[in-house]
């Protein structure tokens, strides 16, 4: 699949937790979770992981940026890419910053000036010269982006509260769905009712079933659970996705495998990846 449609998504970073770059990731990638949906000539960006920041020097090159930011929660390893994005330095941006799982105990503005904070780092948020609109917003609610993309949301399964997108333009749709812990033996109705038809499927894929017993309560999910919810909700194509931190390359072809043998046409997520419906 190439980039040349107009509606397509690309992977910046797709582990979670904690980055693991190293030799023995180098082909899945070692950045946590930054996904960049390329729609109508503008960028959304699902997640702020440090994935982003490479993201960021590439659209540096390509003058003024407006962009959009969907955070499904502000646990470190979705934010913490965000002071090193380059283009929220420059006052010729926009970013737009979308959340919501805070309200109304928090807001998205609260919560990331105090992770940019003296003494957790060293430049507040208002160095950042770009022109920033925060949004909070209610989980379940819908709206429209400025490049005409309609986003659908739907709460998750994580500690502290999560948010599942669809994101819909020119009658295909890309779901993202992490971080999220399924309930054994049955299908979250939240995830199926989100994922429904969509043509992408980007799912919480962090432990086996082998594993998942010793981290319940964890918040993350399998990729025998993602297949049951694909299934269920008919989706195209379903990516495996926010890989654990010690999956090295070979553990991850064995989860390719299994995978697509299990459901024919599963992808595992790639830096560098190139996704269109």
């Amino acid at each position: 699949m190439t980039a040349d449609d107009n509606f397509y998504a690309r992977f910046w970073g797709v582990r979670g937790s904690i980055p693991c770059p190293g030799p023995s990731t180098v082909r899945y990638g070692g950045n946590t979770s930054c996904i960049e949906i390329h729609c109508n000539g503008s960028t959304i960006i699902l997640d702020a992981g440090t994935g982003i920041r490479e993201l960021g020097d590439m659209l540096m090159k390509n003058g003024p940026v407006d962009t959009d930011i969907l955070f499904t929660h502000t646990h470190f390893d979705h934010i913490v890419g965000l002071p090193f994005f380059a283009p929220v330095y420059s006052a010729d941006n926009t970013v737009r910053l979308w959340s919501g799982h805070l309200v109304p105990e928090h807001s998205l503005e609260e919560v990331l000036c105090e992770m940019l904070m003296a003494p957790l780092f060293p430049i507040p948020m208002d160095i950042m010269a770009a022109d920033k609109v925060f949004n909070d917003f209610k989980c379940g609610e819908s709206f429209t982006l400025k490049c005409g993309a309609v986003v659908k949301t739907g709460p998750l399964n994580h500690p502290n509260r999560a948010t599942g997108y669809r994101i819909e333009f020119d009658g295909h749709s890309i779901c993202y769905v992490t971080d999220t812990e399924h309930v054994e033996g049955q299908l979250d109705q939240n995830i199926v009712d989100l994922i429904a038809g969509a043509d992408i499927f980007i799912y919480d894929c962090t432990y086996t079933e082998e594993e998942y017993p010793n981290y319940k309560g964890w918040g993350h999910s399998t990729w025998e659970a993602g297949v049951a919810l694909a299934d269920a909700a008919n989706v195209g194509t379903f990516v495996v996705f926010h890989h654990e931190p010690t999956h090295d390359d070979a553990f991850m072809d064995a989860i390719a495998a299994q995978a697509s043998a299990k459901r024919p046409g599963t992808v595992v997520a790639q830096e560098g990846m190139v996704l269109t419906p």
